[in-house]
């Protein structure tokens, strides 16, 4: 991907947003937007942080997934208890993966955060092995940024 195509995902994601800061409604487009714009993915969407730690799905743009992941488990739940964003080339080596889409071979895990707070993760999945570059993990980060602020 280049840094081009993250620029004008950023001026969608900004006008879609504008006037708008609930949570889900935003959540949605921003999940579809991905899903739609960002080529060789199959899923693309929201892991909503709980008050026990737990991550329950949210807006999604894809097939059907997982609806809770543990604190600390899979790829989600690795990124959101250590706050950094994870990237995964090959799904099937990374040991606590949480098989929900069994066509999806990479992965990448941008936590939300507000505040510090940790308020869930936007995952993206792809059919490809070692589909995200740092261009992906740069422009997905500033992207979470962008809808991070829209929020009441």
């Amino acid at each position: 991907m280049t840094s081009e195509l993250y620029e004008r995902l950023e001026a969608q994601v900004r006008a879609l947003l504008d006037g708008e800061s609930d949570f889900v409604a935003n959540a949605g487009n921003f999940a579809a937007l991905i899903h739609d714009e960002l080529p060789d993915v199959n899923w693309a969407g929201f892991y909503l942080a709980t008050p026990s730690g737990e991550l329950v799905l949210g807006p999604f743009s894809g097939r059907a997934a997982c609806t809770r992941i543990p604190q600390g488990r899979g790829v989600c739940g690795a990124a959101g208890a250590k706050q950094e964003t994870l990237v995964v080339d090959d799904v099937d080596a990374f040991a606590d993966h949480i098989v929900c889409d069994s066509a999806s071979r990479s992965e990448i895990v941008v936590p939300i955060l507000r505040g510090g707070e940790l308020l869930g993760v936007f995952d993206v999945d792809s059919p490809i092995k070692a589909r995200f570059t740092e261009t992906d993990r740069a422009g997905l980060e500033r992207l979470v940024r962008v809808y991070s602020e829209s929020l009441d």
